[in-house]
């Protein structure tokens, strides 16, 4: 395979059946593409009890700094129902100027461009004077425990250091150069569980609805908003995502009804912080009697999710003007700068080295017929090269 062809590279990665957690053969696929180039490619199996062990891959080109990293994953979530794509989702054929398959655009696509970006400057240029290296990860569409956050404390604790990195997730929403990701939302969730006393539906005087309870406390998380936004960040919301009683009978009040929520939050909160403002309106919303009169305080549990995402920004003027600039170089557009959107692994690579998100358009990720331009992906691949080479140019000054 010739590393600097972006569309052969895909084409490659996305026959490999790669679906979360298992490595499908991406992997070892791209050690064969990085090792002819120099990357000196570890291949890092992480476990976990109650978890499936992963296989990461971690790959570094050079010895000192500055040290510029590549961050993302090969693995892919299922494809649904095969029967109803238009084209086989691990056959990366092409139709009407587009790539189709699993991964095109979230995210071996990103990974594709990058490593013909880098094999390019290498064929122009040389090295970098300095060092880039790939942190590739095989459960990002996973439960995310055995992948990013503990590829990158096994490379920590062998000493290696990163001054900038970039993921190469689907940032862009329409065309290639709308959008940089400099930041995340963060994100929390819990589970609500409301006591009752089952009884007849016709003698609700002998029983307790949990129901009544959980609308109040429910109501309660979702209105007043928790904040106005800020300079960077969109408001924070909060969504309801399940209320359950698991109870099919229309005339038996049930005993207990449960409700899941899940919270976008910015920089005007920490987990923390967070946790106690819910924990405050629940509390003021149970001792309310307005769907409960003349009843003790609603009975209720809240349980939290583990792990919650943590609010950030990036603020490192070198790593933003650099991408920004080659975008604006190669499209002509003016990114913008954006905070928006679910959570990423970024949110574990902010810890150890400021980080940005810049990938392909990602209309169709995640979907049937997941597909890419085919001329998107030399774009990408000239934004990522002219980025290598203006990074490493601020870099040395």
């Amino acid at each position: 395979m010739n590393a600097t062809d972006p569309v052969s590279n895909l084409a490659g990665l996305i026959r490999c059946p790669s679906v979360t957690p298992a490595e499908g053969g991406a992997l070892a696929l791209l050690e064969t593409l990085l090792s002819p180039l120099g990357f000196e490619v570890d291949r890092v199996v992480a476990t976990e009890d109650g978890t499936p062990d992963v296989e990461n891959l971690y790959a570094r080109l050079g010895t000192d700094g500055p040290h510029l990293m590549f961050a993302g994953h090969t693995d892919v979530v299922p494809v649904g129902d095969e029967a109803a794509w238009s084209h086989p989702p691990f056959a990366a054929e092409i139709a009407g100027g587009e790539m189709f398959g699993r991964g095109a655009v979230d995210m071996k696509g990103g990974i594709a461009c990058f490593v013909a970006a880098i094999a390019r400057h290498i064929e122009k240029h040389g090295k970098p004077k300095g060092s880039v290296s790939f942190l590739i990860t095989g459960d990002e569409e996973g439960p995310s425990i055995n992948g990013t956050s503990k590829l990158l404390e096994w490379a920590a604790a062998k000493g290696e250091r990163w001054d900038a990195c970039v993921v190469g997730e689907p940032t862009n929403p329409n065309q290639l150069g709308d959008m940089i990701k400099i930041g995340r939302r963060g994100s929390l969730s819990g589970r609500i569980t409301v006591q009752g006393v089952q009884g007849h539906a016709a003698y609700p005087h002998l029983a307790d609805n949990p129901i009544r309870g959980m609308l109040q406390l429910t109501h309660a998380l979702m209105d007043p908003p928790f904040d106005n936004g800020t300079d960077n960040f969109q408001p924070s919301n909060l969504e309801v995502t399940t209320i359950d009683t698991g109870n099919a009978a229309t005339n038996v009040i049930p005993a207990r009804a449960t409700a899941s929520f899940n919270i976008r939050f910015n920089d005007t909160w920490t987990a923390e912080t967070l946790r106690a403002e819910i924990i405050r309106r629940l509390d003021a919303a149970a001792a309310d009697g307005a769907l409960r009169p003349a009843r003790t305080p609603v009975n209720y549990e809240i349980v939290w999710a583990d792990r919650p995402s943590h609010v950030f920004l990036t603020r490192n003027n070198a790593l933003i003007s650099s991408l920004s600039g080659a975008v604006a170089e190669v499209t002509g557009l003016e990114p913008k700068l954006s905070t928006t959107g679910g959570t990423s692994d970024a949110r574990f690579i902010k810890d150890y080295c400021p980080v940005v998100e810049f990938g392909l358009v990602g209309q169709t990720m995640h979907m049937v017929d997941e597909r890419v331009a085919v001329a998107d992906l030399e774009t990408l691949t000239r934004i990522y090269e002219t980025f290598i080479e203006r990074w490493f140019g601020h870099a040395a000054q």
